[in-house]
């Protein structure tokens, strides 16, 4: 019985302790990791969030950029923080993708706590402007008639590009040869040259050649066609009526953040996001505002790993 006493009277401790967290939070700066270089897409992103949310909690919020292995190693400084709700990891989702191809020490699921989605992104199927395909339905017949001939880049082994373009190969059910490059430069360098047919990249990266009349856009991997790119047509559209393929990028806490205080920061993005600065911010750099609450990126989250574990395991991509 004293047990049972003790025990409860420890959960009421702790039930108080984390509401009076909640109340009082943010007391201070919180700190927003961004596991990638600064100057990049997420780095983009993540400083027009912080920006905005620093006024709204009223304390400063701080990006912090920690690139290394992909996004593993800033991944694993925040999994490794205090579950105070003041260290924060901005990720992608290749939070869904590195555990199936490195060794990582943290768990996407066990070690973070889901905050908010704060944006998705399509990609968008290229070819040079010069190229004799004019079509997504014509690269997909040149690629039956000439299997394994016709090429395609990627920034980089298991990475958003590769897995996109992989998951239309076989979705399509064509084979067509992939040359992974160091990062999106080069590969885009390697499609103005001419020296792959064909990529998919974000909008974010393409539109300026796209623009210019360099790249000529086949199709773009959503649901429904982009803002930005109104007269280019989905895959759904011109071939596979069940395609879908967009990345995200979203907010996670540390395992063990008191409910309070996610909640507290959930609703505080929610109206970040929806501020037509923001708002606006983003659709200019290709991306389509989406916060969501945290059961809904968990399960976006635990989808998202399941079908990249699919598509690295059919494109037999072996982990490091």
């Amino acid at each position: 019985m004293n047990r049972i006493i003790v025990c409860a009277f420890g959960l009421m401790v702790a039930m108080l302790t984390s509401m009076a967290q909640a109340q009082d939070f943010p007391g201070r700066a919180i700190k927003l990791v961004v596991p990638f270089p600064a100057g990049g897409g997420v780095d983009a992103v993540a400083r027009t969030i912080a920006e905005k949310l620093a006024t709204e909690l009223k304390q400063p919020v701080i990006v912090d950029n920690k690139a290394g292995a992909g996004g593993a190693l800033g991944a694993s400084l925040v999994a490794r923080s205090a579950a105070d709700g003041y260290t924060l990891l901005f990720a992608n989702n290749g939070q869904a993708v590195l555990p199936h191809l490195q060794k990582v020490d943290w768990d996407p699921v066990k070690d973070f706590k889901p905050v908010s989605n704060v944006a998705t992104y399509a990609m968008v199927v290229l070819v040079n402007a010069n190229s004799p395909i004019k079509t997504l339905s014509e690269l997909i017949q040149s690629a039956k008639a000439h299997p394994g001939q016709i090429t395609y880049g990627s920034s980089g082994l298991g990475g958003p590009l590769h897995l996109g373009m992989e998951m239309f190969r076989s979705a399509a059910g064509i084979d067509i040869l992939h040359v992974p490059y160091k990062g999106n430069a080069p590969m885009t360098l390697a499609l103005l040259g001419q020296e792959i047919a064909v990529s998919m990249d974000t909008l974010a990266v393409s539109l300026p050649h796209i623009k210019s009349g360099k790249f000529r856009a086949l199709a773009v991997t959503s649901q429904r066609r982009m803002t930005l790119l109104p007269d280019v047509p989905t895959i759904r559209e011109l071939a596979l009526p069940d395609f879908e393929y967009e990345g995200w990028q979203a907010i996670f806490a540390p395992a063990n953040t008191p409910a309070p205080v996610v909640a507290r920061l959930n609703a505080a993005l929610i109206k970040v996001i929806a501020m037509p600065s923001v708002t606006q911010r983003l659709i200019d750099l290709g991306y389509e505002p989406k916060p969501s609450s945290p059961h809904e990126l968990t399960t976006l989250l635990a989808k998202d790993l399941v079908i990249y574990r699919k598509a690295i395991q059919e494109a037999n991509i072996k982990p490091e």
